[in-house]
């Protein structure tokens, strides 16, 4: 005997449930996308990666976290104590702490992880670290050979994000491609390199920062991080419910943006700086008079206005105003001085033409300028080169995708380039104009004997943060006076949501939009 109609009604309802589960599930997943500078980051793997994006934030715990007035707080360290004389740090940690392959966090992990980190781009970090110390299960301490005043940002940064170490060694290099493990909030699902990364919730997440709300586990299942190297590109998809939200937004968007009621705009103190690079062993630029004119022929004023909308401010030195080891001499600081420039290049030989193109041996002053195809850097670039063009520097545009012009720069062929960083510490100037890093980060293939002496002060020579701040503050100040680059804008911090979609948290009590946000982050039901 048949029923037919309980059939169908059984087959209505499990329709209707499945249906309604589908929704929710739906409900549950957001789709970002990524900021422009973290395009084509080509591995998850902290201690080989030179570039990290915003998901490994959430893959990844840190010892330390720090809050958006840059002070220090607990993550996986609930406390630590530095001895008087900075000759050694005690970290007590968090118990109950598993990595994602159910490996347990101890004091154990953090001297396996640090002896990894020795091999690291970034080993400067924690070369201070002489001896790791296992006190107990749940404590550890650092032996220094010498004092680090910045130890805990150096903890504090994605670079230190902390790594189980037995699947670390298992996996090789397919660590942070095919496989990752941390203790973060979320887990890697998938992950193609340069389109998206996918991440799902870490259910048994319940040791979140306290810079959040919610220590765990995070409100959202599942992340979706797409590529998206066009902001025209990236602002259609989330204005047309492709995504819901963009982690980063060129000024000249805010104002689209605004436009639509559903979407809305938040921002954060800015940790950006935007400028020229200047390859000091490429001629012209190996005089050093032809690259201060260069510089000096950026109008940082007419491009906030013209490119930026007023949005942001001017830069005048290679580091955010916000940090002290910025506020160096008013003679190092680097303006728009058109005449200056053009006395400049006349004392240095090139004569201008009928066509204002200046020339010298009856060659022209013809140079490449590299950027990379986000609409923004492409309308900034053009910007420059016409203001290079008014003191006699004719400057060819050549655009890379975004993805790919890190791999350029490794080449060394650029003359000058237009491009962006984000770091809020001063160690950044070592970063990009260290003399054992050239073509890249150090774009500008700067090596200059009193500029590594100077580095090696600031990066090695100071004994409490007073002392680093002074001798960072002189490194910085010398580096300017040599002109491997011309400073030209700092942006804030701005994303765009929908409202519609997402439930922002009140107040994000971090320096950027991180981990901290999105543990508070809400799918609208």
């Amino acid at each position: 005997m048949t029923f037919p109609f309980r059939n169908s009604l059984l087959s209505a309802t499990v329709s209707l449930a499945a249906l309604l589960a589908a929704q929710g599930a739906l409900a549950q997943e957001a789709v970002f996308v990524m900021a422009g500078n973290e395009v084509g980051a080509p591995t998850y793997n902290p201690i080989k990666a030179t570039i990290l994006n915003t998901a490994s934030a959430l893959i990844f715990d840190r010892l330390v976290s720090q809050a958006a007035d840059l002070s220090y707080h607990p993550a996986l360290a609930e406390s630590w104590e530095e001895a008087p004389d900075g000759m050694s740090w005690t970290f007590h940690l968090k118990q109950g702490v598993t990595f994602h392959n159910g490996e347990p966090f101890t004091a154990q992990t953090v001297a396996d992880w640090l002896e990894l980190f020795k091999a690291a781009e970034n080993a400067y970090m924690t070369e201070a670290v002489a001896e790791v110390q296992v006190v107990d299960d749940h404590t550890v301490k650092f032996v220094m050979s010498r004092p680090e005043p910045n130890m805990l940002y150096n903890l504090s940064s994605t670079f230190m994000n902390v790594v189980e170490p037995k699947s670390y060694k298992e996996l090789g290099d397919n660590y942070g491609v095919t496989e990752v493990y941390g203790t973060g909030p979320y887990k890697l699902e998938s992950f193609a390199i340069g389109q998206e990364t996918v991440l799902v919730r870490n259910d048994d997440y319940t040791w979140g920062a306290p810079l959040a709300a919610n220590a765990g586990p995070a409100k959202i299942e599942k992340l979706t991080f797409r590529e998206i190297p066009e902001d025209s590109t990236a602002f259609l998809e989330l204005k047309t419910g492709g995504v819901d939200m963009l982690l980063s937004v060129p000024p000249d968007l805010t104002g689209e943006i605004a436009k639509e009621a559903n979407l809305a705009v938040v921002t954060l103190p800015g940790a950006d700086v935007w400028y020229m690079p200047i390859n000091v062993t490429k001629p012209p630029f190996d005089d050093i008079r032809v690259r201060e004119a260069a510089a000096k022929a950026i109008n940082q004023d007419e491009i906030l206005a013209s490119v930026f909308g007023g949005v942001g401010s001017v830069a005048d030195t290679f580091l955010i105003s916000g940090l002290p080891e910025s506020h160096v001499s008013d003679s190092a600081k680097i303006h728009y001085d058109p005449d200056r420039a053009n006395a400049l290049l006349d004392e240095a030989g090139w004569v201008k033409g009928a066509d204002g193109i200046r020339a010298k041996d009856g060659q022209p002053l013809k140079v490449s300028l590299w950027t990379q195809g986000d609409s923004i850097f492409r309308r900034l670039t053009e910007v420059v080169q016409a203001q290079l063009k008014a003191v006699g520097i004719e400057a060819e545009i050549t655009t890379f995708d975004s993805s790919m012009i890190r791999d350029q720069y490794k080449t060394g062929e650029q003359q000058l380039a237009v491009r962006s960083y984000t770091w809020d510490n001063a160690d950044i100037v070592d970063w990009f104009f260290g003399g054992d890093r050239l073509g890249y980060p150090n774009v500008s293939m700067f090596n200059d004997p009193k500029a590594e002496e100077l580095r090696a002060k600031a990066m090695t020579g100071s004994k409490n943060m007073e002392e680093r701040v002074a001798n960072f503050t002189a490194y910085h100040e010398y580096v300017l006076t040599q002109f491997p680059m011309a400073p030209i804008y700092q942006p804030v911090q701005a994303m765009a949501y929908n409202k519609d979609r997402l439930v922002l948290p009140e107040k994000i009590d971090a320096p950027a939009f991180s981990s901290t946000m999105f543990m508070d982050l809400e799918v609208k039901e």
